[in-house]
């Protein structure tokens, strides 16, 4: 009997054993599964995030779109993307909204309890809470370890020439969109596109290079402050450009902003006059008018012109600011800034023919280029013989300063009109873009007369050794409640160096200045504009490469040139 019992027991353990090797297998499988489910479920949350990924996803694309670096014509940087974070919450994984509230405003004070907490408290499942906050600030509130709050990497875009080149470059909202300048061209050229393809990383966006030099735009705005203070101005603004590739190396226009903090730019005091703005520009129009009277070939250097008493027309008369009283030729005319002999030249050329020279010269149409912002010339509502009088030396018409730069440096360049450009551009491509307006004739007389203004004329303070200096002033009472203000002046002054062999095209412009005691009560641009413009001359010369020159020939000697050439 014993025997029977043992051996069945035996038999029994086998089977035993193996049920229990079977439980613990199957105990072990469910574990497997549980920790497979878990391990998916990681992998799943590390690749698509939580359900309100897409649209948090799609608030990145937006803010965190990289853009291209934006450089000098040496290379220098203007404006570049750097990484920062920004804070946002996910209501539905917000513990207690009251607390997560007093801590978060805690560290960022400046932001509204009120508002936080209403949108903590929120069924969204993705709202902001504060954009580009600091590396320490991010530390500290992920130190809080709230349940809910997260970060999102973005590119913040900085400008590290500060308001230098404000007005050129723009600047971007929060999203890093450019809403102005240069950004806002940037991105009208398809950026917003190369984003969407995923193709606009940082590493993937060629540089902007630009025709701006940093070291002269420092310069110019530099001098452009100490004119504008000195003579308790309202506003001065200044441009440089090459007269054979239509590279515009400098422009300031002050009051200015600085794009890193782009709130002031909707002040309107701060607008950019040069491109912006459109302004009757005085006597420096003058020199189209001589250049259509003489490109014209009804008037040489030699005609002459009755300046003996004001040109009485209808009910207006027509003085001189300082009267010859007497009959002037041409040049004289030109040193002279005359009113009545400049309206009795357009007058010779006839109303249309009027018309059709400035409206080959750019000055009838709004003139394009890469800054956005843009202005339509005013022309009168019905431009008779009256319109062309006062037109012929610088009222009743208003161009934006950028335009009227443009026809004076066709002037001087041998009479090709380029259009300008903020970007770099090579003599080739600016000779393909040229249109001739003027004979390169005219324009050889046009530079003795710029010069000859410098040297004997209205323009003497503009005068810097070396560099020999052209120029034309212009001074324009502006207009108050439809009617011309006495005491509110623009003065301006056109500036081509070096005369001979024009290379570079100054404006200064300043508005309303005052009178000093050095400038015996006089307002007028050749005792505010004409020297600004000499000090920045002296100093931007060097820097683009210009070499001082002995002994420079006398104004006549560019004519004598000139019928040798002939």
């Amino acid at each position: 009997m014993t025997f029977l019992v043992e051996g069945f027991n035996r038999s029994l353990r086998p089977r035993g054993a193996r049920v229990m090797r079977g439980r613990i297998g199957l105990v072990i499988l469910g574990f497997a599964c549980v920790y497979a489910v878990i391990a998916l479920r990681l992998v799943q949350l590390g690749v698509e995030s939580y359900e309100g990924a897409p649209r948090r996803g799609h608030a990145a694309d937006s803010v965190a779109a990289s853009r291209p670096d934006i450089l000098d014509r040496e290379g220098r940087l203007l404006a570049t993307d750097i990484k920062t974070f920004s804070l946002f919450g996910d209501p539905r994984r917000v513990i207690d909204a009251d607390e997560a509230t007093e801590l978060v405003t805690a560290i960022l004070s400046d932001l509204d309890a009120t508002e936080v907490r209403e949108r903590l408290a929120s069924k969204r499942s993705f709202v902001w809470l504060k954009r580009e906050i600091t590396p320490r600030q991010q530390d500290e509130i992920h130190a809080l370890g709230l349940p809910g709050l997260g970060f999102l990497r973005e590119n913040r875009r900085v400008y590290p020439a500060g308001a230098q080149a404000g007005h050129v470059l723009g600047h971007v909202n929060i999203d890093n969109a450019g809403i102005a300048g240069l950004e806002k061209w940037i991105d009208g050229r398809g950026l917003a596109e190369l984003h969407q393809a995923g193709l606009a990383s940082g590493r993937m966006l060629e540089p902007v290079e630009l025709a701006l030099d940093l070291s002269a735009q420092h310069a110019v705005r530099d001098e452009l402050q100490k004119a504008k203070d000195h003579f308790k101005a309202i506003a001065a603004a200044g441009l440089v450009l090459d007269v054979d590739t239509g590279e515009i190396v400098s422009m300031v226009s002050l009051p200015d902003y600085d794009p890193n903090k782009p709130g002031k730019s909707i002040d309107k005091s701060r607008l950019n006059r040069l491109t912006t703005g459109v302004f009757e520009m005085g006597s420096t129009f003058k020199a189209l008018t001589v250049a259509m009277a003489l490109d014209s070939g009804k008037a040489t250097l030699t005609s002459r012109f009755d300046a003996t008493a004001p040109l009485h027309y209808g009910s207006f008369t027509i003085n001189d600011f300082h009267p010859q009283r007497r009959v002037l030729t041409v040049p004289e005319v030109f040193i002279h800034s005359s009113n009545i002999g400049s309206a009795r030249m357009a007058l010779a050329q006839g109303v249309d023919a009027h018309k059709a020279f400035l409206k080959k010269m750019g000055q009838l149409d709004r003139l394009r280029t890469e800054l956005p912002e843009s202005a339509e010339p005013l022309l009168p509502k019905n431009w008779g013989e009256l319109s062309t009088v006062t037109i012929a030396f610088g009222h009743g018409l208003s161009v934006a300063p950028l335009q009227s730069v443009m026809a004076t440096a066709a002037l001087v360049n041998g009479g090709k009109l380029i259009p300008p450009t903020f970007l770099k551009r090579s003599a080739d491509e600016a000779a393909a873009l040229a249109k001739q307006v003027i004979k390169p004739d005219t324009s050889q007389q046009m530079r003795y007369l710029m010069r000859l203004n410098v040297e004997k004329g209205t323009a003497k303070r503009a005068e810097v050794e070396g560099f020999y200096v052209g120029g034309k002033t212009g001074t324009s009472e502006k207009v108050v409640n439809g009617r011309y203000a006495k005491d509110k002046l623009l003065t301006a002054f056109m500036g081509v160096f070096p005369s001979d062999r024009p290379r570079y095209l100054l404006l200064v412009m300043i508005d309303e200045p005052q009178a000093t005691s050095e400038t015996h009560g006089y307002a007028t641009s050749g005792y505010n504009a004409v020297p600004a413009a000499g000090k920045i001359i002296a100093r931007i010369a060097p820097l683009l490469g210009l070499k001082p020159r002995q002994d420079l020939p006398t104004a006549e000697r560019l004519l004598t040139v000139r019928q040798a050439s002939n």
